[in-house]
């Protein structure tokens, strides 16, 4: 039977990365002895307070269709917390709730992108936005953050892939794979860039309470960037709350109404409990991320040291997120190959970050979101595997 064209643009590389990940999930559940490196879900409880009120509210009947665009109370939380943080005025209409940050980018890009319009997205970048953007029929026009500059953007070769065509610039800060988190300058310079061109800026800043060195700045503070920004967040990984699917877009008003009529095609609204939750994660239990930032960064100091005892093993240190890139071109020509034969012979998986964009081929991403001890064993076995190589 015939399909719609729309399988070939949710399929791809980006959408086949995470086949080692199935693997070695399998094999946990199965009780083996494996070491799950290839995903970044915190291994963190929700704190219990965020979990209370959420049950609190199931008992008391908070199980019926709640508002399409989120309750205005979490809309307006969410609207003063990103402006006490980034100094942006905004409002409850600017706020939009939606199933997690892969709903609003999802959503973001029908409403904004067209058939037959081009969407710069800078690479390396998360596997999902290839079939995320490219879902309405426009085309995805990937731009390398290089490796040899530390995967930070070049300003020279985004200028060079505008056209006539380009609608909109998808950025990451912090960045997943990479962990770079973007400078004033380099915001500077995609903002001028935006507003010369009369472009959209689609900013996924999900990692914003993840970052050890460095400044979370939003490229909707830049002079003249609020009215052409949609900014993309979610709980998932500053309250660990990865499936709760807590997420927002924050956008010009005019872009409410059309959210809107999405969303009661799509999704109908987040549930009410949720929503609460979420509330209570912004208010109350917003510090919370503070203590698991720290863990993560002694995390990262942890996985850094202790690879660093491999020979021809270049880690690039992160300045943010929950995962390390590290540069394995020395022992095979791409991650896939790489993290399918350490899988083999550790048991211990990592993911390609060859499928975040071609900037990366030869890289892969690990996540250290398990405990100390079974990060110190994760890398000793990488370690050694890659001493039995040498």
């Amino acid at each position: 039977m015939k399909l719609s064209k729309l399988v070939d643009r949710i399929s791809g590389e980006g959408a086949e990365a995470w086949d080692i990940h199935v693997k070695a999930q399998r094999a946990a559940d199965e009780g083996k002895d494996v070491i799950v490196l290839s995903v970044g879900d915190p291994d963190f409880p929700t704190p219990s307070p965020i979990i209370d009120r959420a049950v609190t509210c199931l008992k008391g009947g908070d199980t019926h269709y709640a508002s399409v665009p989120g309750r205005d109370t979490l809309r307006q939380t969410i609207a003063r917390d990103f402006e006490q943080r980034t100094g942006v005025k905004t409002e409850r209409d600017n706020v939009f709730v939606f199933a997690g940050t892969q709903n609003a980018l999802f959503s973001t890009s029908l409403i904004l992108l067209d058939h037959g319009d081009e969407v710069i997205a800078l690479e390396p970048m998360y596997v999902s936005y290839e079939a995320c953007l490219q879902i309405g029929g426009a085309t995805l026009i990937p731009v390398a953050q290089p490796a040899d500059n530390g995967f930070r953007p070049d300003i020279n070769l985004i200028k060079a892939a505008v056209t006539k065509r380009t609608r909109a610039i998808v950025i990451t800060t912090p960045n997943n794979p990479t962990g770079v988190v973007m400078t004033r300058e380099e915001l500077s310079a995609i903002a001028t860039l935006a507003i010369e061109h009369d472009l959209w800026v689609i900013s996924d800043e999900v990692y914003t309470d993840v970052i050890f060195d460095g400044e979370h700045i939003s490229i909707a503070s830049l002079p003249g960037m609020a009215e052409r920004t949609v900014t993309v967040n979610s709980l998932s990984k500053s309250h660990a709350m990865t499936g709760w699917r807590s997420g927002w877009s924050i956008a010009p008003k005019s872009l409410s109404q059309h959210y809107d009529n999405l969303a009661l095609c799509m999704l109908y609204g987040l549930p009410g409990f949720i929503q609460e939750a979420a509330i209570h994660a912004l208010t109350d239990q917003r510090d919370a991320s503070l203590d698991m930032r720290d863990i993560y960064k002694r995390r990262r100091d942890l996985v850094c040291h202790e690879l660093a005892k491999a020979k021809h093993l270049p880690v690039l240190k992160p300045q943010a997120a929950m995962y390390v890139m590290v540069d394995v071109r020395h022992y095979f020509e791409n991650g896939t190959e790489f993290s399918r034969v350490l899988f083999d012979a550790t048991g211990v998986s990592v993911l390609d970050a060859g499928a975040f964009g071609k900037s990366a081929y030869g890289w892969v991403r690990i996540s250290f979101t398990l405990s100390d001890e079974s990060l110190t064993e994760a890398c000793r076995r990488i370690v050694s595997f890659l001493d039995t190589l040498a």
